[in-house]
């Protein structure tokens, strides 16, 4: 099976290096129409300039393929807005959507602003949730969509010194957790991306014998079969250097310690029966939860 993107647009945002700039690419070489959007800041977000989104665009047309710059800030909602409406005004509709446009302003905790915190909130999750919201209706009402989150290890894991970063890749997880349900009956898929890539904003981590096998390259594999026709809903795939690999969220089945229950029997329980994993397994939404304890308490009360 071949995965192509023939007749389908694709917006996919901070598409003017990088990660973003391998998924335009990719993107349009199997068959998509593709609007590359790139505010065209520095790293830490400050800035502005139209020339690295052109430069993808020019790259595209000269393989042979069709494309458009967009400058849309993504924290600005009327902007995102706006650039939805030019591509449907352009190709008559929006099929794909990347979540791509990030910035980097890593402190720790302590040393690190709260300005700092919220501007870096506003462009991953925000900024995120603005182009998926602008899209959702679009996507709605022709019956298919396919979207993606790009969350992080640093979120789902943590990473010293990523405590805003960490917060708002962990938070885009928990935004799609939700919108997975809801897109679902309009064959409207949303995943979830955590890459690991050498980018202008990751490449001071890498030693340089790791760079070129570090390639954004090798992550777009992952991020064209999440936008396919057969992709999954609601996962989390992590991808780099060539490896992939699925990342869920489980929860252990637990015990029932009683309406009675005390910080000590809590404290006694933890290494045993709370934390076993035998049992343990992805819920598929919150109300499992309450289900799941609802049958513990009604199998204990029955003796």
């Amino acid at each position: 099976m071949t995965i192509r993107f023939d007749g389908q647009v694709a917006i996919v945002t901070g598409a003017g290096n990088g990660l973003g700039r391998a998924h335009a690419l990719a993107f349009a070489a199997r068959g998509a129409k593709v609007v590359v959007n790139d505010l065209g800041g520095a790293r830490d977000g400050t800035g502005a300039s139209s020339a690295a989104a052109q430069a993808v665009v020019e790259e595209i047309k000269a393989g042979g393929g069709e494309a458009m710059a967009n400058g849309a800030d993504v924290t600005n909602y009327a902007q995102v807005e706006a650039m939805v409406a030019e591509a449907k005004a352009a190709w008559g509709r929006v099929d794909i959507l990347v979540n791509n446009a990030g910035i980097l302003r890593d402190k720790t905790f302590v040393k690190g602003s709260l300005d700092d915190f919220r501007v870096v909130l506003e462009v991953h999750l925000m900024g995120s949730i603005n182009c998926t919201k602008a899209v959702w209706e679009t996507m709605r009402e022709q019956q298919y969509g396919r979207i993606v989150m790009t969350s992080s290890s640093s979120g789902l894991y943590g990473n010293f010194g990523q405590t805003n970063y960490g917060t708002a890749k962990m938070g885009v997880v928990g935004a799609m957790n939700t919108l997975k349900l809801e897109g679902e009956k309009y064959n409207v898929r949303i995943n979830a991306l955590a890459p690991t890539a050498a980018t202008r904003m990751t490449e001071e981590l890498f030693p340089a014998d790791q760079l070129e096998l570090m390639g954004p390259e090798q992550v777009t594999p992952g991020v064209l079969f999440l936008c396919s026709e057969n992709a999954p809903n609601g996962e989390i795939l992590c991808a780099g250097a060539g490896c992939f690999a699925r990342t869920r969220i489980v929860e252990t089945q637990g015990v029932f310690l009683g309406s009675n229950a005390s910080p000590e029997a809590v404290a006694e329980a933890w290494d045993g029966a709370i934390s076993d994993e035998t049992g343990a397994r992805a819920l598929r939404q919150g109300m499992e939860q309450p289900a799941k304890f609802g049958k513990m308490v009604a199998a204990a009360l029955k003796g």
